[in-house]
């Protein structure tokens, strides 16, 4: 613990007048509140006029807001790298997981993934995980066996809120209920899932709070299908179409933060609770009519801002996301940082705050404590890589390089020739007035040359023993050529 006292000297200007004369702050709480597909600028602190979120507000003027806060631009990878700190190909993840226990391919994450759960329950860390899973169905590679001690919540990629069932977007296959406390299937049918998550979340804390604890709430919201709180409903009726459909969700999900957030004011934790609130990635606009009901984000209504693109694509508003981080033992209140941070680096992060090793996995992720600390610390990352599938995209600096990605700004479905098309290279810049409209792939050809020869080494490294896209036989030569790269 004297490493706590050490941060406190270091970043008094930071801290409040009243705790400089501590010489030693106990062990944080950790809950990590990750929203399901809210758009790049989707709350009040971000711009966002038309919406209301008071609780996310509230936590960014208690702590700080990021505004080049990276994902990745679906669930599986995001929820794999969030977890790890690690690229999610490294642990298998490169494509979806299993959602239904009885699927034959049985896609899931490697167990011998550390994940942050696992390395601070090695620390004496009680460790829950309310909400949804989506690292692989399959009996054998749940929560449980990741290092959660208590699990609540929907194993695959989301669920109806009343019914608890998945509802397979696009391809009408059939309807499985998922919904499981710990490893036990369970059944509230007609009981609003938003409520008993916080429900759960309320009792976990109670149960935990004289001890440290890692809650990670996996909300299900502002995912589809898009049945608010009706209590939310009648206030956004007067936008246009989709926004007055999404608008509700978002302020669900804000009521329930609050709600949580709430409980650890009552049971006196927020001081001592360094709390991360995010997006896994850019809103939806995904538009799926299963059974004569949607089950699509309705073709869109997020906020981007200046940013192409949402979720499914490499574009800005498919990657960048909201974030803050609020811990009033060691952070003052209505902070912004600009450095480019990614969800990887939250378990490396937490790692440097409590003094304690490293998991034995290679990380990508980096510590961003000294951002933290100070505002005029660099980032971390020079460069950033994300993957899905076949598509991939590198950024050094302004430039991004894209990969036969194509873009979701507008409706789509997970196939992808109804998404629109792109050429097999481009090459967008982040500092054009509108930023990576403009395709440089033939007038750049030097920093073309560069992305890709970046990339080709981080699959060389990657893929290593992990195989791609699913399998652990194929070398990183062959991985190579799959991804449409030069021999390594």
């Amino acid at each position: 613990m004297k490493l706590f006292a050490t941060i406190l000297l270091a970043t008094a200007p930071l801290v409040a007048p009243h705790l400089y004369a501590k010489t030693e702050l106990s062990r944080p709480n950790i809950l990590i509140l990750y929203a399901d597909d809210q758009g790049t600028l989707d709350a009040g602190c971000y711009g966002a006029e038309d919406i209301q979120t008071p609780h996310i507000d509230r936590l960014a003027t208690q702590g700080i807001k990021f505004t080049q806060a990276y994902a990745h631009t679906v669930c599986c990878p995001s929820r794999g790298a969030l977890l790890t700190g690690r690229a999610p190909q490294r642990g298998g993840v490169n494509s979806w997981t299993s959602c239904n226990p009885k699927d034959e391919a049985g896609r899931k994450m490697n167990l011998n993934e550390v994940t942050l759960a696992e390395h601070l329950k090695a620390q004496g860390y009680t460790t829950g995980l309310l909400g949804k899973w989506h690292m692989g169905a399959v009996p054998g590679y749940g929560p449980l066996e990741q290092g959660f001690d208590y699990f609540w919540g929907f194993r695959g990629g989301f669920i109806d809120y009343y019914t608890h069932r998945f509802l397979h977007a696009g391809w009408q296959r059939p309807q499985f209920h998922d919904l499981y406390r710990n490893n036990e299937e369970i059944f509230a049918d007609g009981k609003y899932f938003a409520d008993m998550q916080v429900e759960e979340a309320e009792r976990f804390l109670e149960q935990n709070q004289e001890t440290p604890f890692f809650l990670y709430m996996a909300f299900n919201l502002p995912h589809y299908p898009e049945q608010p709180d009706p209590a939310f409903a009648e206030q956004y009726a007067e936008l246009p179409w989709p926004r007055n459909s999404y608008a509700p969700m978002i302020t669900t999900m804000d009521d329930r933060i609050g709600q949580v957030l709430a409980k650890l004011d009552a049971l006196n934790l927020s001081d001592n609770t360094l709390v991360i609130y995010m997006s896994d990635n850019g809103h939806s606009t995904e538009d799926y009519y299963n059974w004569g009901e949607s089950y699509g984000g309705n073709g869109g209504g997020g906020l981007t801002g200046q940013w192409r693109g949402a979720k499914g694509s490499f574009f800005e508003g498919g990657l960048r996301v909201p974030c803050v981080i609020r811990y009033p033992q060691l952070i003052a209140g209505n902070q912004v940082r600009d450095q480019a941070i990614t969800n990887m680096d939250f378990l490396p992060t937490l790692c440097d705050l409590l003094s304690i090793p490293l998991p034995a996995n290679k990380l990508d992720g980096k510590s961003i404590l000294p951002i933290l600390q100070s505002e005029e610390a660099v980032s971390p990352h020079e460069v950033m890589h994300w993957m899905w599938q076949h598509m991939w995209a590198v950024r050094k600096g302004d430039w991004k390089l894209i990969y036969k990605g194509h873009d979701t700004t507008g409706p789509y479905s997970t196939h992808p020739e109804l998404a629109f098309k792109m050429p097999e290279f481009w090459l967008g810049n982040l500092s054009d007035e509108h930023p990576e409209e403009i395709n440089y792939a033939e007038s750049q050809p030097a920093v073309l040359a560069e992305l890709k020869a970046l990339h080709e080494a981080w699959a060389a490294d990657v893929f290593e023993g992990s195989g791609y896209p699913d399998s652990n036989t194929v070398s990183a030569e062959d991985a190579a050529k799959k991804l449409g790269t030069t021999k390594l």
